[in-house]
């Protein structure tokens, strides 16, 4: 059974560069061959600020965007969050879609793809870090961070790597790997 992989699109503002990002590392990993990989848009669940009334640990939804979203998440093995930084954080979608359920990322692994400015997104991926040992995920050290992502954006609105950005993908992909395989126990 192979791996199966969602590359999560994080930001859900009008006018993101985050699609342009997620689907080159999208291309990048399904090309890699680890992962059965998935694109998977934030935007697409629409989901409001958390409104379930019971505990997600307790898997009791009542709205259909929650069990849309329960579903997404509990079908992979492994995620990859593109994400930008907003004021030195994870956007709040992206929060606020970790908070949504509970179970279904326990003993996952999952990396970042974070891009900004001049950081490229590593203070928003560090504080994400955190959020997500509390869901039982195992954060990866590797990751890929692009600075000045504008940048790397040409005049069709596609994202652009280079040599350095791939590389940081090809490992934090080959660790993904490894770690999902050797959780699988746990998720069994």
């Amino acid at each position: 059974m192979s791996l199966k992989l969602h590359v999560i699109i994080c930001s859900t503002r009008p006018g993101r560069v985050g699609p342009s990002v997620a689907a080159w590392f999208h291309e990048y990993a399904k090309a890699h061959g680890g992962f059965d990989a998935e694109l998977v848009d934030l935007a697409d669940f629409n989901l409001p600020i958390y409104d379930e009334p019971v505990h997600p640990r307790m898997q009791q939804y009542e709205h259909e965007h929650t069990k849309r979203w329960s579903q997404s998440v509990a079908a992979a093995d492994a995620y990859v969050f593109v994400t930008p930084e907003y004021n030195y954080s994870p956007p709040p979608s992206l929060v606020n879609a970790l908070d949504y359920v509970y179970r279904e990322w326990n003993y996952k692994p999952c990396g970042f793809v974070g891009y900004g400015g001049v950081s490229g997104g590593v203070r928003a991926v560090q504080m994400a870090k955190l959020h997500a040992t509390t869901l039982k995920m195992v954060p990866l050290v590797e990751g890929v961070m692009v600075p000045m992502v504008a940048s790397h954006i040409n005049d069709s609105g596609v994202f652009g790597s280079n040599e350095l950005i791939d590389a940081s993908a090809k490992t934090m992909l080959d660790e993904l790997v490894r770690w999902a395989e050797a959780l699988r126990p746990l998720r069994s």
